[in-house]
């Protein structure tokens, strides 16, 4: 069967059609993206314009939830930094979430690469179990360390968090980094080596600066996690000074059953701001230690 030329009307018809469909293509693909920023931004969009709404606005149920139906107030905000101790709150988290960093990066790097480099018999069972070690619930564990915790004296500090949350951000900080690492090559070690390092010292100046993605992954976790977590700080601690955000906003602005709905809005935003900007900073380099790490562990 002979194959019929095509005319220059058909093929302009045929490129119009193709540029309708990829420009169709195109704005489908950019329409389903803001869709999915704008759901995944409502809840904050909500506790931003939340923490400047007056109570009448707040609690009229006909009233739209995403616009100020009455003026804006900053009385609210204003309240969070004046009656409450939410400025120390943020400063324990702080100091706290950096500390619990630091002694994840001491102690997750060595275990990590001796795991993933020695190529002992026991390396891959061994880096198992320190992951199962993770995989325990808070709730399971809390009494047990509050025992630990008064033992050596620090109930009701904020040391106590120091003392407790290594002990959920190192299992996972040494299993995400073992994949890691495995993705370094070995002769890149190898050659510092050979140029009259250590091993201690081919490790830290050939692998460490390969493995920086990675890391970067292991501080945002770590500090996340700190930053958030509830159950630990909620039984070691109850001095409203040594309180971190996550057990100190709710005590105070949670009073039997009155909210200050929006003090606590307010909070959120305040503590989830600075948390996202940094982590957008190093958003491509968390991604790749995350994907590298887990493909391959």
């Amino acid at each position: 069967m002979a194959i019929q030329p095509v005319t220059a009307e058909q093929a302009a018809a045929l490129r119009r059609r193709y540029t309708r469909r990829h420009v169709a293509a195109r704005v489908g693909v950019y329409l389903a993206a803001i869709l999915a920023a704008l759901f995944c931004a409502g809840p904050f969009i909500w506790s931003a314009i939340t923490a400047f709404k007056q109570n009448r606005d707040l609690y009229n149920p006909e009233n739209n939830p995403f616009v100020f139906n009455r003026p804006a107030t900053p009385d609210h905000v204003t309240y969070l930094f004046t009656d409450t101790s939410f400025l120390t709150f943020a400063w324990n988290t702080l100091w706290v979430g950096v500390l619990v960093v630091l002694i994840t990066l001491l102690f997750a790097l060595p275990a990590a690469y001796a795991l993933a480099r020695l190529d002992r018999p026991w390396s891959g069972p061994l880096g198992i179990g320190i992951f199962l070690v993770y995989l325990i619930p808070p709730s399971l564990l809390f009494l047990s360390l509050s025992r630990v915790v008064v033992g050596v004296g620090l109930q009701d500090s904020t040391w106590s968090m120091v003392l407790v949350y290594p002990t959920i951000t190192i299992p996972v900080s040494v299993w995400l980094l073992m994949g890691f690492l495995r993705a370094v090559p070995k002769d890149v070690e190898e050659q510092a080596m050979v140029d009259g390092h250590s091993r201690l010292g081919a490790f830290l100046r050939a692998v460490v600066p390969l493995a920086f993605p990675g890391i970067v992954a292991v501080v945002v976790f770590a500090f996340t996690l700190t930053a958030s977590e509830f159950i630990y700080t909620l039984a070691f601690v109850s001095p409203p000074g040594q309180m971190p955000v996550s057990t100190g906003v709710p005590t105070q602005l949670i009073r039997g059953d009155v909210f200050f709905w929006q003090s606590l809005q307010a909070a959120t935003v305040l503590v989830a701001v600075p948390i996202a900007f940094v982590f957008n900073l190093f958003l491509d380099r968390f991604i790749a230690g995350f994907t590298q790490g887990a493909v391959k562990g």
